[in-house]
């Protein structure tokens, strides 16, 4: 049986022919309370994804290629807008923007190579429209400050020699003639295959301080998996130091200019170095 008062009931009615709506019941503390239970579970169930992604974001980040003219990656990531102006401005569509499961900073462009590498355009449309300078068009001016793809460090080609057929033995020399900088970036060395004794291995060397990680080479590859791809420069360079001076390279060794050294002195170094040598009393 309703419990609803008939001349409430009537009021609503009248109140709804009136206004084509009737007031909401309040909710009763009960209701309340599961209703808070539910948005709470659907708050933390985006939290962990969102989180989830970030995660994936941030460990795979370093191995994302970017545009020409990138920021350091901490850098980019700070200055990009995500404005999809670069990857519009791509004739080739070499550019993507990542999206949830790229495991790639939401809404930033990059590109994979071996689907799509940079065609090089000497224009260089995706960096101009850069609202931002998250592509820094300075970067890749020459002296005569004008644009200059051949500036650009996208990445660098790293070849894997036990991949890589030129290194068995089997006439290659794909990614070398898939260079745009042809006999730069990509040079092919020679040497006798001993195996055979009447054979030469032409094994391709990637010149780092000349390749702009374009990733042509990498696309022209014939290998089932590439045996030759591009990484972010500071994944595939090592680092000297600068403990180590070019002694051979006049730029290298200003870098001894404001150099200090300290001088330590033993017993041992008072001596002269064929005393050193012939002294041989502390060894019995």
């Amino acid at each position: 049986m309703s419990n609803i008062n008939p001349h409430e009931k009537n009021e609503k009615l009248k109140e709804k022919m009136e206004t084509g709506v009737t007031k909401k019941e309040p909710i009763n503390s009960r209701r309340r309370f599961f209703l808070d239970i539910a948005r709470a579970v659907g708050l933390a169930t985006l939290g962990g994804l969102t989180w989830s992604a970030y995660v994936d974001k941030v460990s795979a980040s370093k191995l994302t290629l970017r545009p020409p003219g990138a920021l350091k990656e901490e850098d980019f990531l700070a200055t990009c807008i995500k404005c999809v102006m670069c990857v519009e401005a791509c004739p080739f569509d070499t550019l993507s923007l990542a999206k949830p499961g790229d495991n790639k900073p939401l809404g930033t462009p990059y590109f994979i190579p071996r689907d799509i590498p940079c065609y090089m355009c000497p224009d260089i449309p995706c960096v101009p429209v850069c609202p931002t300078g998250a592509l820094d068009i300075k970067s890749l001016k020459n002296d005569k400050k004008k644009l200059d793809i051949n500036k650009a460090e996208m990445g660098v080609a790293v070849v894997d020699d036990d991949s890589c057929i030129a290194f068995w033995g089997i006439q290659c020399d794909a990614c070398y003639r898939a260079c745009p900088i042809l006999g730069e970036a990509i040079t092919i060395e020679y040497s006798k295959n001993e195996r055979t004794g009447k054979h030469a291995f032409m094994k391709p060397v990637v010149h780092s301080d000349v390749c702009t990680g374009c990733g042509l080479c990498e696309k022209a590859c014939v290998t089932e998996k590439a045996a030759i791809f591009v990484l972010p420069r500071e994944i595939a360079l090592g680092k000297a130091g600068d403990y180590y001076i070019k002694g051979w390279d006049k730029a290298d060794e200003k870098r001894l200019e404001n150099a200090t050294s300290e001088t330590t002195t033993t017993e041992l170094s008072k001596k002269s170095a064929v005393d050193s040598l012939n002294s041989v009393g502390d060894l019995y």
